[in-house]
């Protein structure tokens, strides 16, 4: 009989810890205060750009010169990283010019996703 208190103990502590509701939502999809995260297949420093990307810059009518930050090249908005096969096979990054309908964001700054 001297074992009944610890075994009444563990089922108490059991039934507890089942009892404990917890929060099974998926975390919030990242956020940028310019728009959707982005993942692009490429990502450059706007000081060292690649003559092809300075080109296509040239054609959509963008001033190199005035580019800061990182250029991303054919960009999506990435929702929930991890779900459904969306996932960033680059850096995701907050751009602040994403009007060139993905082709090109300009200044853009790497984010970093925990999850």
């Amino acid at each position: 009989m001297q074992f009944k208190a610890p075994i009444v103990a563990a089922i108490a502590f059991a039934t507890l810890a089942a009892a404990i509701p917890t929060d099974h939502t998926d975390p919030p999809p990242p956020q940028c205060s310019t728009g959707p995260v982005q993942c692009c297949n490429s990502i450059q420093d706007a000081a060292d750009l690649s003559d092809p990307v300075k080109l296509l810059l040239g054609l959509l009518g963008v001033v190199v010169g005035d580019i800061t930050g990182l250029v991303g090249i054919a960009c999506s908005p990435l929702s929930v990283v991890g779900v459904g096969g969306n996932s960033c096979s680059t850096q995701p990054v907050c751009c602040t010019e994403n009007s060139f309908s993905g082709l090109v964001a300009l200044g853009c700054s790497p984010i970093n996703i925990n999850l």
